[in-house]
């Protein structure tokens, strides 16, 4: 009978113990690994875009009426940039948006602008530039009949051909932009199809150019370019096309005029391509084994400042290992060859031959994202991953070893914590701000709960986590995090009775007392570790902060 009950209790608390780990939410952290900083994130599927700290506790959010479409930034003025999904059914393809936004700190609309229309349409992502002009990548309509005359091969079927423009506006009040630059593929085409049709020529002779007949197939979003970035010093852009598998750069000092040319600009080339890479077959230079780039997404130059600085970083989505009948994602830095003019030096087909550094998980199937997805270079030498497809967010130090890990509990609703078979839970990308980020001066930056319901009780302690001094009604709490007493002290004269409370992350009252002048200690040397929520109340103001006990 003894027996029974053992296993009985043993079963009940394998059972406890399996239910209290996370599913969703914070699922890694080291501290002395991870680089503290805030992770800004839209889920693909709902309208709000989070703002966490490494603890994964909320730390602000932006309403909107809209779902991403799909990039988001938080400007440094601590405004939000964000593309939107709206109503177009002509453009009715993966990354569509439509609609950008800009949201002051508080989420009020500032400014909004719609590239939406019969012939054109804003997708997936958006750049904001230094000069407060912002860079949009648009599907631009061409009819079968014009991409004919053009070159393109006449067996293709369809109603019509997309190509690809990007654009630099100027925000204007509070819903209008001018268009103060432009850049259109269809200004720089080749092609070997018809010697009687505009651009005809030698393909690999002409790899600047861009092959009408690549990827030739019936899909009308034929180049379906997915990222766009800016370098301020080489006033260049860089583009992501995920139907050729490749990266460009294009050179953006170049008027508007000059960029439909081949003449013209710093690099002397017009609009033409001064680099590419991850797949010569794209320009007729290469074959299936010299392609390194696989339906990528998010290419970027590394910021100044940063471990890699200038290299260019990607997340590298769909290789195939034929071995093992599976695939696996990359994330890879780029070692272009351009020198300090931005002259690409490259010999042809261009180089490097492959990439600078690469991580993959030592089980390569165990990282694999199809599609969206990301990573950012981190001030630590950290790199900071969004596995877009399952909305994982993840860190890996210089040695590759995971020391952070995220999972977004956020679809068109929020789960709870222990939540199985989470989907819908995508997110597009997931930038990172340091905790200096000059967005959030001013702003009352005190993470909240846990994004997702009912969360678990946590030990994750950051380290600058320190006493907290709030002048407006003079209470300071140390030290925080605690491992045997923690002290509260107000400084202002009070003028009633001050009831302390802690509540447990399941809104538990935990503990309760009152306060005593000029200071209560609460001994918390056998309390559960984790995060508690404490609350002050009094006739004259109420009080809550969060106290991580270790």
């Amino acid at each position: 009978m003894k027996f029974v009950v053992f296993t009985f209790i043993g079963i009940l608390l394998n059972l406890y113990i399996c239910a209290q780990i996370p599913t969703i939410g914070l699922l890694q952290h080291d501290p002395n690994s991870f680089d503290e900083g805030y992770v800004l994130f839209a889920p693909n599927a709902n309208t709000t875009t989070y703002l966490i700290d490494k603890c994964g506790r909320k730390v602000h959010s932006w309403n909107s009426a809209y779902r991403p479409g799909f990039s988001v930034y938080l400007l440094e003025n601590g405004d939000l940039l964000r593309s939107e999904v709206i109503p177009n059914s002509i453009y009715n393809k993966p990354g569509k948006g439509g609609r950008i936004e800009k949201l002051d700190w508080n989420g009020n609309i500032l400014w909004s602008y719609e590239i939406s229309d019969s012939l054109q349409c804003q997708h997936h992502d958006i750049h904001p530039m230094p000069n407060g002009h912002i860079l949009v990548i648009a599907w631009e309509k061409k009819s079968l009949l014009d991409a004919y005359q053009n070159g393109r091969d006449t067996t293709m079927s369809g109603t019509s051909v997309w190509s690809e423009k990007v654009l630099e506006i100027e925000p204007v009040g509070s819903n209008a932009a001018n268009i103060v630059w432009e850049w259109h593929v269809w200004d720089h085409l080749i092609q070997d199809f018809d010697n009687s049709k505009y651009n005809y020529g030698v393909v690999a002779q002409h790899p600047e150019l861009i092959d009408i007949n690549f990827n030739n197939t019936n899909n009308e979003d034929w180049i379906h370019m997915n990222a766009i970035d800016y370098n301020e010093d080489l006033d260049q852009i860089l583009l992501s096309n995920h139907n050729f598998n490749e990266i460009f750069v294009i050179d953006h000092s170049t008027s508007s005029l000059e960029s439909a040319s081949h003449q013209g600009g710093n690099a002397g080339k017009g609009g033409d391509i001064l680099w590419r890479w991850g797949n010569p077959r794209a320009y007729k230079m290469g074959s299936t084994q010299s392609q390194k780039l696989f339906l990528q997404h998010n290419p970027h130059w590394i910021k100044k400042g940063l471990p890699h600085a200038g290299k260019i970083l990607v997340f590298n989505n769909d290789h195939y290992d034929a071995v093992n009948n599976s695939s696996f994602s990359t994330v890879d830095i780029i070692d272009p060859p351009v020198d300090s003019a931005g002259i690409y030096t490259s010999t042809l087909p261009y180089m490097p031959t492959s990439a600078y550094w690469s991580y993959q998980d030592s089980i390569p199937s165990n990282f694999y994202s199809k599609n969206i997805s990301g990573a950012e270079q981190l001030p630590n030498g950290n790199i900071l991953i969004c596995s877009g497809f399952n909305g994982t967010f993840f860190e890996v130090d210089s040695n590759k070893k995971m020391v952070w890990k995220y999972i977004n509990p956020v679809s068109s609703y929020i789960y709870s914590q222990g939540s199985l078979n989470v989907v819908q839970n995508n997110v597009f990308r997931a930038p990172f701000y340091t905790k200096n980020y000059s967005a959030f001066a001013n702003h009352n930056m005190s993470p909240g709960l846990p994004i997702e319901l009912n969360p678990y009780s946590s030990n994750c302690v950051l380290a600058s986590t320190t006493a907290m001094l709030i002048d407006k009604n003079g209470i300071q709490l140390f030290p925080n995090p605690t491992t045997s007493n923690f002290n509260i002290s107000i400084q202002n004269t009070l003028k009633s009775d001050v009831q302390i409370t802690l509540l447990d992350l399941q809104g538990r009252l935990y503990y309760s007392t009152k306060y005593k002048q000029p200071i209560t200690t609460i001994n918390t040397q056998k309390w559960t570790s984790g995060l508690y929520i404490l609350k002050l109340n009094s006739k004259d103001f109420n009080y809550t902060e969060k106290i991580v006990v270790e």
